[in-house]
């Protein structure tokens, strides 16, 4: 029985948590577009709305959009923004080490501010595991990915022998593409001198973010990290591990399910792909997204709330700022740059 109150309570706090966040969503709008001291630009991407200061500095406001197959879904997701933006920020901090990365403060629960750089073109996309776009591609009897060759006789969710990287183009409009380091570096993306840099910092984070995931009893599967420069300087961008940019399973019984063939359970954005994938929609011409219920709204929501707690190892305290606020967070922020 205490079990069983325990979850009601759960389930009828969370009720009220997302009461609080559609309060807030009614009474200050979506987030327009700001204005703030020293302005020179501003960008809305898929999920997040980036404002130039000065050409030196950006605001980066992770919204509760969602977007799968590079299509945005018509629903927010609640407290989606703040479960990006604060891993992105604690994993940043947590590499500082490895590389220079863009971040300098968090003014507010969705809101980072950090260095332009002058962005690399394509997304560091490194694998631990056949699975995704690799498994599909291995599935159709393919064993060359992005120039990188993929040994027989693997399963869906193998482990690689060593990690792989297959990079992706940064498509300003539409579908991101595969792309080999070969093709890289002779179509001048990027130097053959700053390949290697590239490929060692990726190689590393992902270790590092493999034992990060290791001691919260996850297993990182595969991620992705872009990267800019500021003079000769090589900078780590944007969000790193978050469920958006990254796959997770669950170390536990993972040997297991492996042996049974059963699907892995994880902790990533691939759900919500799934789920769109069983209702007949890829994100092609002619294709409807789904109607998305206020109950699958707010399971999406418990799952990214799910993998903060497991990720960082503590509780995620939900906040509901207005837009007058976080505006107010972010002008004093930028004053002290």
């Amino acid at each position: 029985m205490q079990v069983a109150w325990h979850s009601i309570y759960s389930k009828i706090t969370f009720l009220v948590l997302i009461l609080k966040f559609y309060f807030t969503v009614i009474n200050f709008g979506p987030m327009n577009n700001l204005q703030f001291p020293g302005q020179t630009g501003f960008y809305r991407g898929k999920v997040r709305d980036v404002y130039t200061i000065k050409d030196k500095f950006l605001v980066m406001i992770a919204s509760d959009r969602i977007s799968a197959f590079d299509v945005i879904l018509p629903r927010p997701i609640p407290y989606k923004g703040q479960v990006l933006n604060q891993i992105a920020a604690w994993m940043l901090r947590a590499t500082a080490d490895i590389c220079p990365n863009w971040l300098i403060d968090v003014p507010a629960p969705n809101v980072s501010i950090g260095k332009k750089c002058v962005p690399f073109r394509i997304e560091m996309v490194v694998r631990g595991n056949l699975t995704g776009h690799a498994w599909r591609t291995y599935n159709s009897g393919k064993r060359v990915l992005c120039g990188v060759t993929m040994p027989e006789g693997l399963r869906e969710n193998d482990y690689f022998p060593t990690p792989i990287i297959t990079p992706s183009t940064k498509a300003e409009a539409g579908h991101d593409e595969d792309i080999s380091r070969d093709e890289i570096i002779a179509r001048g993306i990027v130097s053959a001198k700053d390949w290697e840099v590239l490929e060692s910092y990726t190689l590393q984070l992902f270790s590092r973010g493999k034992e990060i995931a290791a001691k919260r009893g996850l297993i990182l599967v595969d991620t992705k990290y872009e990267f800019g420069k500021i003079g000769d300087t090589i900078y780590l961008l944007d969000e790193i591990h978050t469920p958006d940019s990254s796959r997770y399973f669950y170390a536990d019984g993972f040997e297991e399910r492996q042996k049974k063939g059963e699907r892995q359970k994880q902790l990533s954005k691939e759900f919500v792909r799934e789920w769109l994938i069983d209702n007949n929609f890829m994100g092609k011409e002619g294709q409807s997204v789904p109607e998305m219920t206020d109950e699958w709204i707010n399971t999406i929501s418990q799952r990214y709330i799910e993998l903060y707690e497991k990720v960082i190892g503590e509780p995620f305290k939900p906040e509901n700022l207005g837009e007058e606020e976080t505006k107010q967070r972010i002008i004093s922020a930028l004053e002290k740059l």
